[in-house]
């Protein structure tokens, strides 16, 4: 793995590892948590009758715990390379819903097609390669994968979210993130922690292949459409649900 790889992750679990006691409360109402997004995953798992869930960065594992109370008959693992979030999830007593495993994203630790259904919530914009982590999620997956993340498209004014999208368009993203970033293709915030430049729509085509349907849902909190000329540019989140028939 590349020095600056390492680094970037790194930094990245130190943060999680420090703020891991009031993780919780940092990202309370967010991601899994959100009431709206949870009622959503909640309405597609009894829809598609799920019967198991693995959540990928499930960090606490309160969103799952959550999931359990709500579908109780749901068998729930949750992923999570840090080990402090995972001891900070056994202290509030989480082991008597969820199952915890520590491992990445980039290489989970089960067969294919090992569950139901496998979900993300916000966790591929801390990702450096987003799309190793969509293929494992599809690889153990069976019927369904949700992915609950960002879309910089919908992000800042009109105008901003033209330029972004006609630069990746024209394939010049990646050298405009370089430039931005100083080479580091990373920002770090106090309440995000390592974060990059990631949108829903970058997964779109490789989880395209995998599925027979696709569900995009916007999650933007302002719940808006700015405007109608094009989706994509309309929400700062998306939940996309990707179905196997």
């Amino acid at each position: 793995m590349p020095t600056k790889s390492r680094l970037a992750i790194e930094i990245q679990r130190r943060y999680y590892t420090e703020t891991a006691h009031r993780y919780d409360s940092m990202h309370a109402h967010e991601g899994s948590t959100d009431p709206a997004i949870s009622s959503l995953v909640q309405g597609f798992i009894r829809m598609f009758q799920i019967r198991s869930v693995l959540d990928v960065g499930t960090a606490t594992g309160l969103g799952m715990r959550q999931l359990k109370h709500a579908v109780p008959e749901l068998f729930v693992c949750g992923v999570e390379p840090v080990s402090a979030l995972i001891q900070q999830g056994l202290q509030q007593g989480a082991t008597s819903a969820i199952s915890f495993v520590r491992a990445s994203g980039e290489a989970l630790p089960f067969p294919d097609g090992s569950f139901d259904a496998v979900c993300e919530f916000a966790v591929l914009h801390h990702a450096e390669d987003p799309s190793a982590v969509v293929k494992e999620m599809l690889r153990v997956a069976r019927r369904a994968v949700f992915i609950c993340d960002s879309n910089r498209f919908g992000q800042g004014s009109r105008m901003a979210r033209l330029l972004k999208l006609a630069l990746y368009k024209f394939g010049l993203w990646g050298l405009y993130a370089n430039l931005r970033t100083r080479g580091k293709r990373y920002m770090i915030t106090e309440g995000d922690g390592l974060a990059y430049s990631y949108s829903v729509y970058d997964s779109f085509e490789l989880v395209a292949q995998w599925a027979d349907r696709l569900i995009l849902v916007p999650t933007d909190s302002k719940g808006r459409a700015r405007s109608w000329f094009h989706p994509l540019l309309n929400s700062a989140g998306v939940l996309m649900c990707a179905i196997k028939d």
